[in-house]
């Protein structure tokens, strides 16, 4: 475990590297979603198979989750893109990387593509979207449920028991419901900033959406489409929005499918 300090808050990191001693072939920056979600659905699904595959998969927990920080307001999308930037400047990761973000996590990946479209060499959203007024009113109507009701039902907290091995889930809602309730987390997302259909375009890597086929966050797709010079989407049948854990294997697969037709250049 290791803990970076960003300057004003410090996120717990785990990094995975090739076991064998031999260099990196790449390196993947993994982003995990909202509230009970955290990089152990990484760590516990998909990671393993990069590094086993020679890459270097960084994982960290967002501010206000897991073993990261939790202060009581900053929590906009702007304050997790601006967290990713300095934690990868602090990690000496100057060169092209694969981003895979998982429900907001691809978001927040996609926001930081915008701003360093050169350094982003591929973009993987898992069950997510780029910052748009779409995503924040969905977004938006997510979280407000969570502050005044105890009983939380988006499916990022499927994945996040499955991969945290919880035996306890009734004390996992409650946990995201006063992280919810005692932060300003629900109006800051709710009041991010959003991407011009310009800053969208900006993002010129490979951007792959993998959607779950029961969940309605696939048929957003249609705007990627539009909008990104090089885009393609996979739907699994019969998963939800927890399709990270509940096909790990095919998801990884994936991944690593479009890493390596993206090309194996990043610089440590």
């Amino acid at each position: 475990m290791a803990m970076v300090d960003t300057g004003g808050i410090r996120l717990h990191v785990q990094r995975m590297s090739p076991r064998d001693g031999r260099a990196p072939v790449a390196t993947a920056v993994l982003v995990h979603g909202l509230l009970t979600d955290s990089l152990a659905s990484y760590y516990f699904t998909v990671a393993p198979a990069f590094t086993a595959a020679g890459i270097d998969a960084v994982m960290y927990d967002l501010r206000g989750h897991g073993r990261s920080e939790r202060p009581p307001s900053g929590y906009t999308l702007d304050h997790h893109i601006n967290d990713l930037e300095t934690l990868l400047d602090r990690l000496d990761i100057t060169g092209p990387v694969h981003l895979v973000g998982n429900s907001y996590g691809g978001t927040v990946a996609f926001g930081w593509a915008s701003r360093h479209p050169e350094q982003a060499a591929s973009l993987t959203l898992i069950e997510s979207n780029p910052p748009t007024t779409t995503w924040t009113a969905k977004i938006g109507e997510i979280l407000d449920r969570v502050v005044t009701e105890l009983v939380y039902d988006e499916p990022d907290i499927n994945a996040s028991i499955t991969a945290n091995r919880s035996h306890n889930p009734t004390r996992l809602l409650k946990e995201a419901a006063r992280f919810a309730r005692e932060t300003t987390l629900s109006r800051d997302i709710s009041s991010s900033r959003v991407l011009t259909e310009n800053e969208i375009r900006s993002v010129r890597c490979p951007v792959l959406g993998i959607y779950g086929g029961n969940s309605d966050i696939a048929e957003l797709a249609r705007l990627k489409h539009t909008l990104l010079a090089d885009f393609r989407s996979v739907v699994l049948p019969g998963h939800g929005h927890s399709v990270l854990v509940d096909a790990a294997g095919t998801v990884g697969g994936h991944v690593l499918d479009l890493i390596r037709s993206a090309g194996a250049e990043a610089v440590l």
